[in-house]
């Protein structure tokens, strides 16, 4: 009697101790780990991407899958945003995806040969003016320059190579056009940030933005 009491009791602690077990144990052993959730619209999700667009002054590739006749290898989309290929003389490509270009190719294409298949590649690339960053003034070369993600002030002046001698870098200004469409500017001090490496000065740009540099009064 005494041996089956002692088992009932072994028995009931048995009971009470292993799913405290479980719930102490490592990963994997009676625990479960929720996934971590993203935040789609942090820094660093890929997910969220988007389409290039087509603007004047690109030079695109346009291959006609096994018709070498009808492919051209540098098209220049012309001031007005249209180009011309062999068999279509005139279409608009400025506005558009590369993608959506070669759609309508495609059915332009169609009326000639049988089942067209077109892709568009960019080759070199502007962009529409909206997507770019102009440098007026004087820069060593001032330029249109594509807009890409976290541009900042130095990779603009980078890409147009400085200043003149005769610029007044400190007195430089980028006119920026905000969301509701209201237009403002804001004062940079390049020769600091160029000469004196002041990264305050090294502000993030944003597409549309025009970097204005006066030139030095004396």
């Amino acid at each position: 009697m005494k041996l089956l009491v002692r088992i009932g009791a072994l028995g009931l602690l048995l009971a009470l101790f292993l799913p405290l077990a479980g719930c102490g144990g490592p990963p994997g052993e009676g625990t479960r780990i929720a996934p971590m959730k993203t935040d789609p619209g942090r820094v660093g999700d890929s997910s969220v991407s988007d389409e290039y667009v087509i603007g004047a002054g690109d030079q695109l590739s346009v291959f006609v899958y096994r018709n070498p006749d009808l492919s051209e290898p540098g098209v220049a989309v012309r001031p007005d945003g249209r180009i011309s290929t062999p068999l279509i003389e005139d279409i608009v490509a400025a506005g558009k995806t590369p993608k959506a270009l070669a759609r309508e190719l495609e059915q332009k294409l169609a009326k000639f040969i049988q089942d067209p298949n077109v892709t568009v590649i960019v080759r070199g690339f502007i962009g529409p003016p909206d997507r770019q960053v102009r440098v007026i003034g004087e820069a060593t070369e001032p330029m249109a320059i594509p807009y890409r993600d976290h541009m900042t002030l130095l990779d603009v002046m980078i890409a147009t190579k400085g200043l003149t001698k005769y610029a007044s870098g400190n007195r430089a200004v980028i006119v920026r056009v905000d969301p509701d469409g209201k237009r403002r500017s804001i004062s940079v001090r390049l020769a600091d940030l160029i000469k004196d490496g002041d990264i305050s000065q090294n502000i993030e740009m944003t597409p549309g933005d025009t970097l204005i540099i006066p030139q030095s009064w004396f």
